[in-house]
């Protein structure tokens, strides 16, 4: 296969304005309004990309590095307000990523002619979604499985879309959205481009890759050394297992007031974990594969309203998660696949902020640090204790 790769750079140490890039003078306005005024890596080398072409088009992005503006501006300039049907689709592995996609979406076009955008995914009842659906939709973020239920009940027509977005591929696959995503592709007979993100590249996306995508499609490489967010400082401190706890209490009493995410690999320690900092008058709590979709939310609405200082969250049920502010994450357990690190540690230093991502681990561990060193091309700093 074929593809045309592209590698990130600055040129001349500056980057284009969104005007340079192509974007339309009413995005620039809302961009303005966010906040968004100069591109990041991956937008300054997207955009210009997609706006000027019909190619698919690969792309590695890690979470926090502005991917959503990356394919959104394109996308909403491929969508004609007038024409009253389905044009594009975004898949997401979460709700919480949909729903985050979709106000941004929205946010971005406060100036333009009315485009409008609808989320879907599991959860909520079906039936409020088919409702929705029945108003003029010109853009659908959706998580597979969702996706495919309403296609199948005939409540949404996707056969026009001429735009189909892949957001987190990876995550998607280790959710076991495979057999959606393949069936989904297949019922876009009108589509004319196919754009994926994704943080890491297991080979369920060469796989992907190789079956649905065009072989002129476009990769933007992310240099190694980019692959992580460089606004990380990753840290590591060897103790035992018994002194994670106290050192861990250590660490958030030094970060003070700021914000972050403690991961665990399990249901049961992620539970544990949180009602052991509650106990000690820390703003905790979890979310983890137990807990119903009610709790989840409850818990993610504190945590996004700062009543909570920390959250402890096992792997999956932490996908999707797009908090601003988060000063840190801890590996309180390392995770069971390298990519999980990536995912992981994406959650702080986003929009260009500063953040902490450290790791506690055993003597019997280390290793684990340096073979990250390795695959993923970051450095670690070993501190002897918390600052």
């Amino acid at each position: 296969m074929f593809i045309q790769y592209f590698c990130i750079k600055r040129i001349n140490d500056t980057l284009e304005n969104f005007e340079q890039l192509g974007v339309h003078k009413d995005l620039i306005k809302g961009l303005n309004e966010l906040g968004i005024i100069t591109p990041t890596d991956i937008q300054a080398q997207v955009i210009p990309l997609l706006l000027k072409s019909n190619h698919d088009l690969v792309g590695q992005a890690q979470t926090g590095t502005g991917k959503t503006a990356a394919y959104g501006l394109p996308l909403l300039h491929r969508i004609d307000p007038k024409f009253k049907e389905v044009q594009a689709l975004v898949l997401c592995p979460t709700r919480e990523l949909g729903q985050q996609v979709a106000k941004q979406l929205f946010k971005f076009t406060k100036y333009t002619e009315k485009i409008f955008t609808e989320a879907v995914y599991g959860g909520p009842q079906i039936e409020r979604q088919i409702e929705a659906l029945k108003r003029p939709t010109h853009i659908v973020v959706a998580t597979p499985g969702r996706l495919i239920d309403l296609v199948h009940r005939k409540a949404i027509d996707i056969r026009n879309v001429k735009t189909l977005v892949l957001d987190e591929a990876d995550e998607m696959l280790s959710m076991g959205f495979k057999k959606e995503l393949d069936e989904i592709f297949g019922c876009l007979p009108k589509v004319e481009c196919k754009w994926l993100f994704s943080a890491t590249m297991p080979q369920g996306i060469k796989q992907i890759v190789n079956e649905h995508m065009s072989e002129n499609a476009f990769r933007i490489e992310v240099s190694g050394r980019n692959v992580v967010n460089q606004n990380i400082e990753h840290q590591f401190l060897i103790c035992e297992e018994g002194d994670k706890l106290h050192i861990l209490m250590q660490f958030l009493k030094s970060e003070q007031q700021n914000r972050g995410v403690v991961f665990c690999r399990t249901r049961a320690a992620t539970q544990k974990l949180a009602k052991q900092l509650a106990a000690k008058n820390i703003a905790a709590d979890g979310i983890h594969g137990d807990l119903k979709q009610i709790e989840r939310d409850k818990v993610m609405r504190a945590f996004k309203n700062q009543r909570l200082q920390v959250l402890v969250a096992t792997d999956l049920a932490a996908r999707g998660i797009d908090i601003e502010g988060l000063s840190f994450v801890v590996h309180y357990q390392l995770p069971d696949k390298d990519e999980y690190y990536t995912h992981r540690s994406g959650r702080t230093a986003r929009a260009g902020k500063k953040g902490v991502s450290l790791c506690l681990v055993t003597s019997a561990e280390k290793r684990q640090i340096f073979h990250y060193e390795k695959v993923l091309r970051i450095g670690f700093t070993h501190i002897k204790q918390v600052r």
